[in-house]
């Protein structure tokens, strides 16, 4: 009787240390979720240009209001007079702080530079044309210049601003569709050429291999799915990326096309193992079925086994693109980051992970750019858990 109490007892505390096994893994998981959107969305409706600078113009200037892209326009002297933005014919002079000797003399601004307030708003103050770009301690008391709004970055210009440059002076550009339209064009050319080798290795080893070869495989095949991503990057370095700039005489080899190559031989162990147990799931009784009523063998494979296990093999080919989308060091290593909007898969592009990877160590912290990474992070979560959500459903659905 004393036995079976201890062991009912024992089970229980089993039972409640799973439970809180389980409790603590998922609190732990929705705490970094919670973290990653807190830190990313505290990106929007914030300024663009580094904390504690401003864009200061004569009183006078009609213009009140400059968004990030056209402060860049200004900077990058693309657009020359006010009447651009709505304002007078006057061309544009750029200044900024550190051009203040140009103007004045070392002693008139003083060995502290404590006269630099007054000489700044006296600078303004003559030059009805100019735009400044100060610090905003500049700009306190007495001060004769008029402080420009810069309107806050939005979740459209996120999402579909065409320029990534974060750490960009005056004002930061984060547009991510050059790395979004950089990930999905790499991942969706890495599944086109690992789906067709995967389930044709898959109906290999389901259907046709001998079980001593199948068994010789098997292990080898999952064997690569261990292998370091970085060692893949090697490979890709070394032999893939200058034979694609011998074989279409680039001046560069690094490219979507590179990245896609490397990501379909990561993505092959996930695509062929998943689809050879959905193939070797078929029923025995489908095949001789099948084969009773005179159809060959590839007949069976394709009118019986396959679409039987459609849903698996999808789930494994979604799978397959969950692993390319998220992989980070090998297409560093071989796409040749760059952020622009990819015209061809011969031209470098540069994905959301692999910008994450990069950027992360260098962005101060607190920045625009620190809070632009983590956004990316939340779109890259939301991308990876539509993927999951459709694979769950797709493994549910029994034809």
């Amino acid at each position: 009787m004393n036995k079976r109490i201890l062991k009912r007892y024992f089970e229980k505390f089993i039972e409640s240390g799973l439970m809180m096994s389980s409790l603590v893994t998922s609190i732990t998981v929705l705490l970094i979720v919670i973290f990653l959107f807190k830190e990313g969305f505290t990106l929007f409706n914030r300024s663009p240009i580094e904390k504690g600078m401003v864009m200061v113009v004569n009183k006078s200037n009609p213009v009140n209001a400059l968004d990030a892209a056209e402060i860049k326009q200004i900077f990058d002297q693309q657009s020359t007079h006010w009447s651009d933005f709505k304002g007078t014919s006057d061309s544009i002079q750029l200044f900024r702080i550190d051009e203040i000797g140009n103007y004045y003399t070392d002693e008139q601004i003083g060995e502290n530079f404590e006269n630099i307030p007054v000489l700044l708003s006296r600078l303004l103050d003559s030059i009805p044309n100019m735009v400044a770009y100060v610090p905003q301690k500049y700009t306190q008391s007495g001060f004769r210049g008029k402080v420009l709004t810069v309107k806050a970055i939005s979740l459209s210009q996120f999402l579909f601003g065409t320029q990534w440059f974060p750490s960009a002076q005056p004002a930061a550009q984060v547009g991510i569709m050059p790395l979004l339209l950089g990930t999905l064009w790499v991942s969706l050319i890495a599944i086109l050429i690992a789906l067709p080798f995967g389930l044709a290795t898959a109906i290999y080893m389901a259907e046709i291999a001998h079980k001593r070869t199948r068994n010789l495989l098997k292990p080898v095949i999952e064997l690569l799915a261990g292998i370091p991503s970085v060692v893949y990057g090697f490979f890709g370095l070394v032999i893939v990326v200058p034979e694609i700039q011998r074989l279409f005489n680039l001046p560069v080899g690094e490219s979507a096309l590179a990245g896609s190559i490397i990501l379909a031989i990561m993505a092959l162990p996930t695509i062929i193992s998943i689809s050879e147990d959905a193939l070797r799931s078929t029923p025995r009784a489908m095949r001789e079925a099948s084969l009773a009523l005179g159809a060959t063998k590839w007949q069976t494979i394709a009118r019986v086994v396959i679409p039987y296990s459609s849903s698996g093999i999808t789930a494994g080919a979604i799978l397959g693109i969950g692993r390319a989308v998220g992989e980070t060091m090998a297409v560093i290593m071989v796409t040749g980051n760059a952020a622009v909007i990819p015209h061809s898969i011969l031209e470098p592009v540069r994905t959301i992970p692999a910008t994450i990877a990069a950027e992360l160590g260098e962005a101060p912290q607190d920045s625009v750019h620190f809070k632009a990474l983590f956004a990316l992070g939340c779109v890259l979560f939301l991308f990876t858990s539509v993927i999951n959500i459709i694979v769950a459903y797709i493994s549910r659905k029994r034809k």
